[in-house]
């Protein structure tokens, strides 16, 4: 289900992208009115399928709430991670469908929509962060404890409020270059310096900074991980988000230079979404292992025993 709904949120992205998200006109549920459109433009058909996506999305998040609640005990992690997922698979199609009544789509450039999309943003990452954890617990993984591991649990907050940060930055960058597309690197760079620019476009060079920032805070924590840890699952915890966090900067700047076509919006995205991914893995990782050691300090326990 996890690796299906990354190919929604992708979905949706494309959706954005070609200003698709009028497709079905101001209707929710219906689209134009009809329960099947007939004879659909294309960007009907775009977004008619993003909607039949979510849906489904929506029944394969019942489903696995209730196999949980069959398989697990009560109070297991994972039957209580399959919950949230429901509980956020309905706030996102709500979400979803606000959008369109609301007619934050399209061409709209209020800040209003820019308001919808953070949500929207943050949204699909707890989406995403209990997907992962539904996967983590149901295979075995021990429940997490934040309380144990003081300056590990500080630093994984820290980063774990930057990538909500960088996600929700990079999605009114995405909003921006959708509704105001420059024609060349020049003529984006002399946007992005117009003071009279709209809001979308000054905040373009805001989130590079931040990607960057966040970036180093993670290859740090990671790096520290992999120097410190001897534990083989943690090692590739740390090990697969160093290389999707440093392969996320790298495609975010190619998507700078190209000026952010449709294809590689989408290739960022997915990079985004697995750089995230990597991180609840390896937080859950750490978490849930004993209380050894610090992140930062592994081996003071140790030589105080």
């Amino acid at each position: 289900m996890l690796a299906y709904s990354v190919a929604v949120i992708l979905w949706g992205a494309y959706v954005r992208a070609t200003g698709s998200g009028a497709g079905c006109g101001s209707h929710w549920p219906l689209c134009n009115g009809e329960v099947i459109p007939r004879a659909p433009m294309v960007t009907t058909i775009i977004e008619f399928t993003h909607r039949v996506t979510s849906g489904l999305s929506w029944l394969f998040a019942v489903a696995l709430a209730w196999l949980a609640r069959s398989v697990f005990p009560p109070r297991d992690p994972a039957r209580r991670a399959a919950a949230a997922v429901l509980v956020l698979m309905t706030t996102e199609a709500l979400i979803g469908a606000g959008l369109v009544l609301f007619k934050m789509v399209a061409l709209n450039e209020s800040l209003a929509r820019g308001v919808w999309v953070a949500a929207h943003l943050t949204n699909t990452f707890l989406l995403l962060a209990a997907e992962a954890l539904t996967c983590y617990f149901a295979a075995g993984g021990g429940a997490l404890a934040p309380r144990r591991h003081g300056a590990t649990t500080f630093a994984l907050a820290v980063g774990f409020l930057g990538l909500f940060l960088v996600g929700i930055s990079g999605a009114i960058v995405a909003l921006g270059d959708t509704l105001f597309p420059a024609a060349s690197l020049a003529e984006g760079l002399a946007q992005d310096l117009d003071v009279g620019a709209h809001l979308w476009v000054r905040l373009r060079a805001l989130h590079p900074l931040l990607a960057v920032g966040v970036t180093g805070w993670l290859v740090a924590a990671a790096g520290a991980v992999r120097f410190s840890r001897k534990e083989r699952p943690i090692r590739r915890a740390a090990a697969l988000l160093l290389g999707t966090a440093l392969l996320q900067v790298g495609i975010g700047f190619a998507n700078f230079l190209l000026l952010a076509p449709v294809w590689l919006q989408m290739v960022h995205l997915a990079f985004a979404d697995a750089t995230f991914l990597a991180f609840v893995f390896f937080a859950a990782r750490l978490l849930s292992a004993p209380e050894t050691a610090e992140l930062i300090r592994p081996e003071l326990r140790s030589t105080e025993a």
